[in-house]
């Protein structure tokens, strides 16, 4: 039974015979799908036919449809198959965990949706271009909308696509480098909708946005897949205040931890960056180019940057998130030394990065920057096949920190799973 080879991970979504006919996955991880109080869990659900998005009480079980969306998915970033506006932007829901707000786009319409299902619509999406993850910010009185010229992604699915999820065969920052294309960091008043502000990146794509958790002018945002200089490109800051976009990660020779004497380069490759709770510092991982994968750590205010090297075995694409007291979690890297993984076949599913997408557990991940030490305690198998987007495990910690919660794609359906973060007795 799944339950048993998923060792002491939770299913949260459906019943035993109702997980094999429809989806269910977290929001993606640059917020968090739980309420503040971790009483409830927010998830896009495909039951019906269409994605919507649903709350579910994690004390009473009760569950909650509160969009109604009923024309399919919204064409934008990781979704390249979807409809040119229409349909509920998978990508763009994000929840505001303090007030129990999400943020979404329908159609071409940018909306907020509260805990009985009230839907109000704050803006629209500008005539021509393609949008990706939103995210509020902590104050709940900002949304960051990131979007990039529609010929970014502007080819046919069916006869310019490739793998599961028909991504473009061209190269699409190199796309948009050779025609000068331009993101845009569209940022909303949660409450009357208008446009704050609207600041153009020139010849980038952006896909992830990040408010600052103390500061609401400081946005991270990233140049997604970049065809050139990955080490350096990819992680950006953008200070409203000062108008500035400042490179997160710079070639150097002074990184701290224990980075086994790899240099910082433009040709490491690196992502998925996310900030501490107190905005003081911004953890990535990656790898080092001709070498093994890492995690790293920049503080903003010092300029100083922690790097970890991984084990050489440890060659399994994952992702890293972080708890309130610094911990990490992971959804791959991590392997047994005697233990020989499954023969997993992503190709449907390969990105610029290195690393093949076949870890195969959920591990809780306690840091020491300094000494550049990772104590690697795997909690459960999450057995995903790791098959396009809504099959990335993305763990997130609850608030408290006792719980990590993470999707998996087991027998062809995505579902959601929980799993105590505890160290196993029995380990």
């Amino acid at each position: 039974m799944m339950e048993q080879s998923m060792l002491n991970g939770r299913m949260l979504t459906g019943g035993a015979g109702d997980r094999d006919l429809y989806n269910t996955q977290l929001l993606y991880f640059t917020s968090s799908s739980i309420s503040e109080n971790d009483e409830r869990i927010y998830m896009i659900c495909d039951k019906g036919g269409n994605p919507n998005v649903m709350v579910k009480d994690l004390l009473s079980g009760e569950e909650r449809v509160l969009t109604e969306n009923k024309k399919g998915i919204l064409k934008s970033y990781v979704y390249f198959d979807g409809t040119f506006n229409q349909g509920l932007g998978k990508a763009s829901v994000c929840l505001d965990s303090k007030r129990d707000i999400v943020y979404f786009i329908q159609d071409d319409k940018i909306c907020k949706a509260d805990l009985t299902g009230t839907v109000t619509v704050l803006n629209t999406v500008p005539e021509g271009r393609m949008t990706a993850f939103t995210h509020a910010s902590s104050d709940g009185k900002y949304l960051c909308v990131p979007m990039t010229d529609g010929r970014c992604l502007d080819f046919d699915p069916e006869t310019e696509g490739s793998g599961l999820d028909k991504r473009p065969v061209y190269n699409i920052d190199g796309r948009v480098q050779e025609e000068n294309l331009n993101s845009y960091l569209c940022v909303y008043d949660t409450h009357t909708g208008d446009m704050v502000y609207e600041k153009v990146v020139e010849k980038c794509w952006i896909t992830h946005v990040q408010f600052h958790p103390q500061n609401s002018d400081l946005i991270m945002y990233n140049h997604e897949w970049a065809s050139f200089d990955c080490g350096i490109r990819r992680i950006w800051l953008y200070d409203h205040s000062l108008d500035t976009l400042t490179p997160v990660r710079r070639e150097g020779s002074d990184s701290l931890g224990r980075s086994g004497g790899y240099l910082r380069s433009r040709n490491d490759w690196v992502c998925h960056e996310m900030w501490s709770d107190d905005g003081a510092s911004i953890i990535y991982h990656g790898g080092y180019a001709g070498g093994p994968a890492m995690v790293g750590k920049y503080e903003p205010g010092t300029g100083k940057y922690w790097e970890i090297a991984l084990p050489e075995s440890y060659n399994a694409y994952g992702h890293f998130t972080m708890d309130h007291a610094g911990n990490l979690v992971c959804d791959g890297y991590f392997k047994y030394p005697w233990e020989v993984k499954k023969i997993r076949e992503n190709s449907t599913d390969n990105g610029p990065d290195p690393h093949k997408k076949d870890g195969e557990y959920i591990c809780r991940v306690l840091v020491d920057w300094d000494n550049g030490e990772l104590k690697w305690i795997p909690l459960c198998k999450h057995e995903s096949d790791w098959l396009g987007q809504d099959a990335h495990p993305h763990p997130v910690y609850s608030h408290s920190g006792d719980r990590i919660f993470f999707n998996s794609c087991w027998n062809q359906k995505v579902n959601v799973y929980c799993v105590y973060s505890m160290e196993p007795l029995n380990r």
